[in-house]
């Protein structure tokens, strides 16, 4: 196996939870399926089919979501209470009105969801404990939104933040195609996607195309910056780079598929096999991608690893200055503890609301990647957003509708 899509976030490392109290973390949230009544059901599922939850090769914990949905399109709800509508007015003598309408859809709905076809989807997630990496096989946000929802919803006190570079990858990726030169270790392939800052979001595709250096600055020039890019890393790795620190479209070259000859192997001697080739490979890319793209830029609230006295001090002083605003936690000296805001108000909430208000689109990974930061605390502001009545509680099919556009 391989992952062919990356979404990246941190975790402390290394890590205090093992194997065994992941496993007890996730029990409790283990995959069911839909019940006659559901439209949906998430959990955690075996990745070897053993029962156990949580698969540990080389220290290098795998771990699996199911998602099962059932397939009810809303035109055949809306049909067949269009008809039941028609009779109950030939009944009355009337038109149904618009509480009644609604309690008959509802009741449509529950009569044609047992018979309604199910699709199921596993996603794989990837723990590395020793060097902080939590990674998701999966290209889309919404899917990655989903496992961390049940991971944080499944392990007590979890910390888990989005990557973050000190250069990002959209002027990272612009500059690599200017100067017409990739970093050490990469080199630029045949795809990739200029889009222009203006309203117009005027955008060229090569695809599969030679890359000429004229032509890439000639657009660059005009205002486009380059929002994906197709390479290749140390000759064993393919895959796409995307403006907001996404990996897509992974594939393992030939060069790496002739190190790892499983032929010889069984099934469970294979997987684990392919499961640390996987994570080295990927853990040495993504290393090199960081390096490329500046280094990673310390968490929010968090000191550097190695702090000496004048940055104890500092954080002291800080944590100090947060109580006085109605904090209710403070920094830890490891650099695991997230600032809880007690009474207060989060001094990011203002602009997440306008944020969610211009993109009309409720999503804590919008709001995580607009102001760089934790996803436990974009998580929260939501949360907040939703108890000041801005948006609607998530829906069961995972949407959030915006309730009031200019409170």
């Amino acid at each position: 196996m391989f992952f062919k899509n990356l979404q990246i976030y941190r975790i402390p490392a290394p890590w205090s939870i093992s194997a065994a109290q992941l496993e007890a973390f996730l029990a409790p949230q283990a995959f069911a399926k839909c019940s006659s009544l559901e439209l949906q059901s998430k959990g955690w599922l075996s990745p070897r089919d053993n029962g156990m939850l949580v698969h540990t090769v080389n220290s290098q914990m795998m771990i699996l979501l199911g998602t099962e949905k059932k397939l009810l399109p809303a035109t055949v709800v809306n049909q067949v209470t269009k008809e039941r509508a028609a009779e109950i007015e030939d009944q009355q003598g009337y038109a149904p009105g618009r509480k009644q309408l609604k309690d008959l859809k509802e009741q449509v709905t529950d009569e044609l969801l047992p018979r309604a076809f199910s699709i199921q989807r596993s996603t794989w997630v990837w723990i590395d404990p020793v060097n902080g990496w939590l990674v998701i096989d999966s290209g889309s946000t919404s899917i990655a939104d989903d496992v961390l929802k049940l991971l944080l919803a499944s392990v007590d006190r979890l910390q888990i933040s989005g990557l973050r570079t000190v250069h990002s990858p959209l002027s990272s990726m612009t500059n690599w195609l200017v100067a017409d030169e990739a970093p050490h270790g990469f080199t630029v392939d045949q795809d990739t996607e200029l889009r222009a800052t203006g309203e117009g979001k005027a955008t060229v595709r090569y695809i599969r195309h030679t890359l000429e250096a004229d032509d890439t600055r000639r657009h660059i020039a005009s205002g486009k910056q380059c929002t994906r890019l197709a390479m290749t890393w140390a000759d064993h790795i393919s895959f796409v780079l995307t403006e907001s620190l996404a990996i897509k479209r992974i594939a393992p070259l030939d060069v790496l598929k002739d190190d790892n000859d499983t032929s010889s192997k069984n099934d469970a001697e294979r997987f684990d096999a392919d499961v640390m080739l996987m994570t080295a490979e990927l853990n040495k890319m993504l290393g090199d991608l960081v390096f490329a793209l500046g280094g990673e830029t310390p968490d929010e609230f968090r000191p550097a690893t190695n702090v000496d006295g004048q940055a104890r001090a500092a954080v002291a002083k800080f944590e100090s200055h947060l109580r006085e605003h109605g904090a209710t936690a403070t920094i830890s000296h490891a650099g695991t503890e997230l600032i809880r805001f007690g009474e207060g108000v989060d001094p990011l909430y203002a602009q997440a609301v306008a944020i969610v208000r211009e993109q009309r689109r409720p999503s804590i990974s919008l709001v995580q990647r607009h102001l760089r930061i934790t996803y436990n605390r974009a998580a929260r502001l939501l949360v907040q957003m939703e108890a000041d009545a801005i948006v609607d509680p998530m829906q069961r099919d995972g949407t959030r509708p915006l309730l009031k556009p200019e409170a």
